[in-house]
């Protein structure tokens, strides 16, 4: 996969105000917006990889999994380029469940996985089940792009409603615009008037607001599972969370400036 060219969103069931405490774990710049009740969407400020490193996939698994454990609510990692599409849904420890379509839509993945993903987001079992079931159906003139808009019609259905111009399969420039717009709008609704990059808020200590022991418990395995997998967005996400659960007491001793 060509990474210069993907796009990416993270999709989090809960509100900003709860994912915003974590994102900075992720150490990199994302626009942080309300995407519906209950939703907030991630999207990266800048290109987070270089080229040629690690695939796109296996990054926003090892980052929806580092917020999943941090936050005890369900991540979902929404990817696309010019030749495939994706999902990778993350709910606390449990591996994380995908699912891939080629670019002209072609289902390339396990149709167990779409149950397992229905089942952990707590889906209607009948009619969004059978919606999902359909996405991984062959279909004349369904290309990948509509196979990811299609699973975000499900979710609205629980509540999903995605910022204008915040589309999956749409120009990865085009969508970070809409982000940063969003974003912009919503911190001038609560009075800062300017646009939230979370990597920015330098005054607000990575992980902040996490427990040491949970940052802890939820980096070990996490570590252990990148190293075994030799992913670095999950062996990164793992020892940033271990970082950060060590240092607490050092930073909670420090005297506030």
């Amino acid at each position: 996969m060509d990474a210069a060219s993907a796009g990416v969103l993270l999709l989090c069931r809960a509100g900003c105000d709860v994912i915003r405490p974590s994102v900075s774990l992720l150490r990199e710049p994302f626009l942080l917006a309300s995407a519906g009740r209950g939703w907030s969407v991630l999207v990266p400020d800048l290109q987070p990889w270089p080229s040629g490193a690690e695939p796109v996939d296996r990054v926003l698994s090892g980052w929806a999994t580092a917020l999943a454990v941090a936050t005890n609510h369900p991540v979902l990692a929404l990817w696309w380029d010019a030749d495939r599409a994706g999902f990778a849904l993350a709910t606390g420890f449990r591996r994380p469940v995908g699912y891939v379509w080629l670019a002209d839509g072609t289902p390339a993945g396990e149709d167990e996985a779409i149950h397992t993903f229905a089942a952990r987001l707590g889906l209607d079992p009948v009619q969004d089940l059978r919606a999902l079931e359909g996405l991984t159906r062959l279909a004349p003139d369904t290309d990948a792009r509509a196979r990811l808009l299609g699973l975000t019609a499900v979710l609205s259905r629980a509540g999903l409603t995605l910022p204008e111009g915040v589309a999956p399969g749409a120009e990865p420039g085009g969508v970070r615009t809409a982000a940063r717009d969003a974003a912009e709008r919503e911190e001038a609704e609560r009075g800062k008037g300017r646009g939230h990059t979370v990597h920015a808020l330098r005054h607000r200590p990575p992980g902040s607001g996490i427990p040491a022991v949970v940052q802890i418990a939820a980096g070990f395995p996490l570590t252990v599972w990148g190293l075994a997998r030799r992913s670095a967005g999950w062996t990164v996400a793992g020892a940033v969370l271990l970082a950060h659960g060590a240092l607490a007491p050092a930073r909670d001793r420090r005297p506030a400036r």
